[in-house]
Parts: structure tokens; sequence; C-alpha cells
């Protein structure tokens, strides 16, 4: 018989799995749970989730809500999110990660310190991707996103340029 080993650093990252107990915790106390994207790319444990009445929403469908619980995902939301929600009576349960916590208050901060306009924030990510959207929030939605090499090539160098990185991407990039 073969031996089956599993890698003990697979599965998913502690703030994704932080949020998932979060779910637990949450669907534990009864009633509806609407999630804000998705908890974590894997359809067995969504489908585990909604089994136990959680609902997975979108930023349209959170417009619409009022009254409700709502659970943030690991990967963090702008803050239009915040203002949403509270202007619905919406309870959030945040479950961002508190690395993507901090890189966000790193990007506000420099955003709101500046010294001029012209100094470029850069986000090294992918475009679309829910921690780039919050990410983004942070700056008003003024930074730039870069996804790969060539794309430097638009960056102003005659300005300063603060460059951050979504926290999934790889280092070598």
């Amino acid at each position: 018989m073969s031996k089956i080993e599993i890698d003990r650093n697979s599965g998913t990252c502690f703030g994704v799995a932080r949020a998932i107990n979060r779910a637990e915790e949450e669907l534990k106390n009864g009633g509806t749970l609407y999630y804000l994207g998705d908890i974590v790319h894997n359809n067995v444990e969504v489908e585990r989730l909604e089994k136990m009445g959680m609902v997975t929403i979108n930023h349209d469908d959170l417009k619409q809500l009022k009254n409700v619980r709502v659970l943030l995902r690991a990967h963090g939301e702008p803050p239009s999110t915040y203002e949403i929600a509270k202007q619905n009576n919406i309870e959030l349960i945040d479950a961002t990660c508190p690395v993507v916590i901090g890189l966000q208050k790193r990007v506000k901060k420099k955003y709101t310190t500046r010294e001029t306009d012209e100094s470029q924030i850069v986000i090294y990510g992918k475009r679309g991707h829910a921690e780039v959207n919050g990410l983004m929030g942070q700056t008003d939605e003024s930074a730039i996103i870069i996804e790969c090499r060539h794309e430097i090539e638009g960056l102003d160098f005659t300005s300063n340029i603060n460059m951050f990185s979504q926290t999934t991407k790889p280092l070598d990039g």
C-alpha cells in the first residue's frame, strides 16, 4: 500500500482558517449569516457552510440588505463597505486577516501623509482581487495597480513611488 503524506503547510492560510472558524461560531447562534464574497476557493467548504445557514452575497446584494449580519472575509474590504453597512444597519462581523489589516493601515497612512499628490502609491497585485480592492479603497481608488513587470514602465520615475504588495503575491515578483 502506498503512503500518502499531506504537507503540513498545505490548505488555507491562517487568515482564511480564522474566517471559517468565525463563520462556524456565528452560524451556531442560528439565523442567517451573510458572507460577502467567497470565504475560500473551495466549493466543498463553501457548500458545507451554506448547509449551516451561510448565504454568499456580492457588493450589489449588500446595498439592498438591511438589519442583517454580514461576515467580512479575510481579504479585507474598502471603507465604502463599512459605510454601506452603517447606512443599512448591518451588523458586520469582521474576519479580516490581521496581516491584511496591517497592510491596509500602512497604505492608508502613506496615502494621507504623502507630501504631494504626485507621489504615486503602487499596489503589486491582481486587479479585481478582493484584497487589492480593499487596498485601493484606502487610497480613494487612486493607487496604481501593477500585475506584471512590463506594467512598471507606466510609472512616473520622476516622482516618489510607494509600493505595496498584495499579501499573497510571491516575493520574487
